[in-house]
């Protein structure tokens, strides 16, 4: 990835200086850095700082707390991509003795297990990790708090028990697997589970003063899958083109889209504010935009990785403050005054390389009863149902060799679309999940379930 300041107008280059500056000055932040990424290239870096003569740049590590769950949730979901487990089963299948052995890795992942947010006292953010040696100590003696499933409880001790399961499974330390599977085909060079020069220290700033006061650090032990990593803002940069795109190296694209799909129930104010959790990623509606990533917190410092898929824009911000700087709404602007200023170019149009006589005859106007479908293919060989006024449901399709269409998203998502043809090869209709859509409102030449009244379509006065 490479680094081009240029790449962007002088006019954005402004206004996202402003807003970092703004942010550090406001949240009174020690130092504050930040990278935008677009097309999947880094293409600006800034940084404001309280040190005259210093500014960190996109090499400097600071520690991103619960960002380490995404790298985290990445491990498991190799394990279940190698065949090695099913996220339906039960941790116990694979870790036993836990006490929290019906919960499964999926729970895990979305936070639905029931699990206590924290491990039991004393504070395990500034407290060693050489006091909870023992997954026991972490979940301590009542590890659910919630039934199993039925809510979104966000739990540290929930990925500690994911990293032990990564332990477990490849025989070698979280650490080490992370490394080897995750940091060096991805080239995160600067990304450690410890420390490495240059860093930024971390610190408390008084709450009614302009006073500092050092934060100690501590090695989180067993809980380090929950939130041990330091990182960088050109790694972080690097890490988040890939939780856009997928790299086949580690995960595949529809791996990495299967993370930023919301797998938890929403809490009734979690609805409200539009967020929601996928599988290690949190996910937001902000301004019209989808948004996803991860925030982070240890005493100390601050963190967020904020992603716009669909604008192929992202952020990290990073600060060194224990509290402050609201990280999330700032990388949230970001990417908002990227794609806003300077928005997307689509790819040119292209052909179909070819067509099929029998897909190309399934295009145009379907009824689902009154209600107006268009059905269209696309260069990338794939079809969508779309309504033609109004809401309503929608997907694109994924074609399976046989004349037949997989459902890839939404109401339609996994249900199977195919062609109901008459006995002289003509179609009669399409049948979507047992739903009959014709060429005609309920037409009468067509098999419609219920029957058409013979007498057809009236006004309001009834034909004798």
């Amino acid at each position: 990835m490479t680094s081009s300041q240029q790449q962007l107008l002088p006019g954005t280059c402004r206004a996202l200086l402003h807003r970092i500056a703004v942010a550090q000055a406001e949240g009174r932040a020690p130092s504050l850095v930040a990278t935008v990424v677009r097309d999947g290239q880094a293409v600006w870096h800034g940084a404001r700082t309280s040190v005259d003569g210093h500014g960190p740049d996109e090499h400097v590590q600071y520690r991103i707390g619960s960002i380490t769950k995404t790298f985290t949730a990445v491990l498991v979901l190799r394990l279940r991509d190698a065949g090695l487990l099913d996220l339906s089963d039960p941790l116990e299948k694979h870790l036993p003795g836990t006490g929290a052995g019906e919960v499964t890795i999926a729970d895990l992942l979305a936070h639905t297990g029931g699990l206590a947010a924290e491990s039991p006292a004393p504070w395990w953010e500034r407290t060693p990790g050489s006091l909870r040696p023992e997954l026991a100590d972490v979940l301590g003696e009542q590890p659910l708090l919630h039934p199993v499933g039925r809510r979104f409880h966000y739990s540290n001790p929930g990925y500690t028990l994911l990293g032990a399961l990564v332990e477990k499974l490849h025989g070698a330390p979280w650490e080490d697997v992370l490394r080897r599977e995750v940091l060096e085909p991805l080239g995160l060079e600067r990304t450690s589970a410890q420390p490495q020069e240059p860093h930024a220290g971390g610190w408390a700033v008084h709450p009614w003063a302009d006073a500092l006061l050092p934060e100690p650090v501590q090695d989180l032990g067993i809980m380090a899958p929950a939130g041990q990593l330091w990182s960088t803002s050109g790694d972080l940069a690097r890490f988040a083109v890939f939780l856009a795109r997928g790299d086949d190296r580690v995960l595949s694209a529809d791996t990495v889209r299967e993370m930023r799909m919301p797998a938890a129930p929403a809490e009734p104010a979690d609805v409200a504010d539009g967020v929601s959790y996928g599988l290690g990623m949190q996910i937001q509606r902000r301004d019209g935009r989808l948004l996803v990533g991860h925030s982070g917190s240890l005493p100390g410092f601050l963190a967020n990785l904020t992603i716009s898929v669909e604008d192929d824009v992202a952020a990290v911000v990073l600060a060194n403050c224990t509290s402050g700087p609201l990280l999330g709404a700032v990388g949230a602007d970001l990417v908002r005054i990227v794609a806003e200023t300077e928005p997307r170019i689509p790819a040119p149009w292209r052909p179909l390389l070819e067509v099929d006589p029998a897909e190309l005859e399934l295009t145009g106007q379907w009824y689902w009863g009154t209600q107006a479908f268009a059905l269209r293919l696309t260069a990338d060989g794939a079809a969508s149902l779309e309504p033609l006024s109004g809401s309503g449901r929608r997907s694109r399709f994924r074609a399976n060799g046989d004349g037949t269409w997989t459902g890839l998203e939404g109401y339609y998502a996994g249900e199977l679309l195919r062609a109901v043809r008459r006995p002289d090869g003509s179609v009669d209709h399409l049948d979507l999940g047992s739903f009959v859509f014709t060429r005609q409102p309920y037409d009468r030449t067509a098999s419609v379930p219920g029957g058409v009244d013979p007498d057809g379509w009236r006004g309001l006065k009834q034909r004798p």
